[in-house]
């Protein structure tokens, strides 16, 4: 298959690694540089480039920021019967737009990042199809990420975003709140260690996705849930009510078994 993808930032050379030894991959940036150490692939830098390769399957690896906009720009190039597709961790806006595009379309998030994953073993994380696109389109990738071991789920566009704002969200913040109120210790416990090497991992993700998490629909719900949360703690703090304390650890513990 003619697989063209869209962006050679981390997620778009992983992509091509993945894929360049079993299709015919090529790989669209505006930035030359960025693609000089992929092998095994052409390499675009002009929308000319995309016509005479006349792609079977495209995938938008681009920032969340600028996904529709690069569709836009790259459609044209392309040919009706290719399948567009997105790994974008936000979905919002992204089912009107392939309805209105009138190409056949798949929408896939890879729940995992080469900055925080190991690509070498991928076995324990897990990736969302979206169920609402184009079926030869979702048998590609489920197979594609059934290969390489992930868990897969399928969800409507709706149900991935609140599914996204619960699960990375709400670590997103806690990691934050962390890093917010750091000070230098000379001689850290074993939990505040584990709790830094995570903060560390978080924060050396691309500032990009970052903000295309927390700026989901659904986050400001579970942001608001955790203040809600945290109100009620420093109240039992300040009244030192031993009774409320247990039955709030006996609370939060229920929530992690």
């Amino acid at each position: 298959m003619r697989i063209l993808i869209l962006g050679a930032g981390k997620m778009g050379s992983f992509f091509t690694d993945l894929l360049s030894f079993d299709h015919e991959v090529a790989v669209y940036d505006i930035d030359p540089k960025k693609m000089r150490f992929m092998y095994n692939t052409e390499r675009f830098t002009s929308l000319d480039d995309i016509d005479a390769f006349d792609p079977e399957l495209l995938i938008n690896a681009v920032s969340l920021k600028y996904t529709l906009e690069v569709f836009d720009k790259v459609l044209p190039h392309v040919g009706k019967n290719c399948i567009i597709s997105d790994i974008s961790s936000v979905k919002s806006g992204f089912k009107e737009y392939y309805e209105k595009s009138g190409f056949r379309y798949v929408s896939t998030h890879p729940m995992f990042g080469p900055t925080f994953a190991n690509l070498g073993q991928l076995s324990s994380e897990n990736a969302i199809i979206i169920n609402e696109g184009d079926y030869m389109g979702r048998i590609f990738f489920r197979d594609l990420y059934s290969h390489l071991g992930l868990h897969i789920c399928e969800y409507t566009f709706d149900e991935h975003d609140q599914t996204v704002a619960y699960s990375l969200s709400i670590p997103f913040i806690s990691t934050f709140a962390f890093a917010a109120v750091m000070k230098h210790q000379d001689a850290p416990g074993t939990t505040f260690k584990r709790h830094m090497a995570i903060a560390h991992g978080v924060l050396s993700e691309d500032d990009c996705l970052l903000r295309e998490i927390l700026f989901n629909p659904y986050t400001k719900d579970q942001v608001s849930q955790i203040r809600t949360e945290m109100k009620e703690l420093i109240e039992i703090i300040d009244t030192k009510d031993e009774d409320r304390m247990q039955t709030y650890l006996t609370k939060i513990r229920k929530n992690i078994k």
